[in-house]
């Protein structure tokens, strides 16, 4: 596991009464939150924006391989709550990720801590500043086990966000609800507020803007995955070359989930960025198509790739399209959705 200790940002401070008081000395300790991946059934590209994002129509559900996001209190429990001394809280993340997950500022769990830390004043005072300041400053730390491939259009990172807005949410007691929450996830990013939810929705604009629709399920996937991740803005650049906007509608999926039809499902899925992810890796379109030729009802690139999603009749048919295709990716999963939205237990 992979630590290091999170520069402190100084903030202002904004909750200090009893009642807070009160709710902190009842919280948990320690709050575990299981977040799912995201794979996109639907992506059309309309174009390019004058703020330079592109103009989307997706449609994202929720699949069940998970990353997990552990918060605890460190320094004893009763000086942590303490809405004073709150704010010398400092913040120390870990994962165990590897080298392709960032373990400063730039790791979207990380900026989502911050957020909610400046929003709710933890942490707000600079610990050098011994005025006022315990002997001992609390800390509250973030363990992120992963388990979403890292830069394969899944939303890892956005789930990881989601994650950690919402076991802070929990451990600090902030009272947010989940439509509080998801605007703070927005100033993160595109697919952010989608998983703090979870389901399946549909988006538009840059993503940002979504909708629960019905999805009947459960559908099951193979999941393909690669230890050579594609760059989110490298794949909209070269669609930007090689691509085309297009009009195409959602239509057919969104009616394929609401009567949970998998075939049906299966000739609908379409992914725009397909062109780009294939120019850049084209081993890509083989593997896709070698999952149609053994059978699979449908398959796709997700997001802006490398992932691979494969639909299947059932549990066995997926585990059997897993084993036969198995040799063409580094790593390949089974998994059904929609799964729910990020689950949170206390662990005291």
């Amino acid at each position: 596991m992979r630590e290091r200790a999170v520069l402190h940002v100084e903030r202002d401070s904004v909750e200090s009464d009893r009642t807070s008081q009160r709710r902190y000395a009842e919280a948990s300790a320690r709050v575990r939150v299981r977040v799912p991946a995201k794979v996109n059934l639907f992506l059309a590209v309309r174009g390019l924006r004058d703020d330079g994002y592109h103009e989307l129509v997706s449609i994202m559900q929720t699949v069940g391989i998970h990353d997990t996001v552990t918060v605890e209190l460190e320094g004893g429990e009763s000086t942590c709550r303490h809405p004073a001394v709150r704010r010398f809280m400092e913040l120390r993340f870990s994962h165990d990720g590897g080298d392709g997950v960032p373990d400063d500022e730039s790791n979207l769990a990380v900026r989502a801590a911050r957020l909610l830390m400046q929003r709710t004043g933890t942490g707000t005072a600079d610990p050098r500043d011994r005025d006022g300041a315990p002997d001992a400053v609390p800390a509250t730390r973030v363990e992120l086990a992963k388990r979403i491939p890292v830069a394969a259009g899944m939303a890892g990172g956005s789930a990881d966000a989601a994650a950690t807005l919402v076991a802070l949410n929990r451990l600090w007691e902030c009272g947010l609800d989940r439509d509080e929450l998801r605007v703070l996830a927005a100033e993160l990013g595109a697919d952010v507020p989608f998983c703090v939810t979870g389901g399946t929705a549909l988006a538009t604009g840059t993503g940002t803007a979504t909708a629960q629709v019905l999805a009947r399920g459960p559908f099951h996937w193979v999941v393909g995955m690669s230890d050579d991740p594609l760059s989110t803005p490298e794949v909209y650049r070269v669609f930007d070359e090689v691509g085309r906007p297009t009009e195409r509608e959602p239509d057919a999926v969104l009616q394929a989930l609401r009567t949970g039809d998998s075939e049906a499902l299966g000739d609908a899925l379409h992914n725009d960025l397909e062109v780009a992810a294939f120019t850049l890796r084209p081993g890509l379109e083989a593997a896709r198509d070698a999952f149609l030729a053994e059978g699979a009802l449908g398959a796709v690139v997700s997001g802006s790739g490398p992932t691979i999603v494969a639909l299947a009749e059932n549990e066995r048919h997926a585990r059997d399209l897993a084993d036969a295709v198995g040799d063409r990716f580094d790593r390949v999963e089974v998994a059904s959705s929609p799964a729910a939205g990020p689950d949170v237990a206390d662990l005291r």
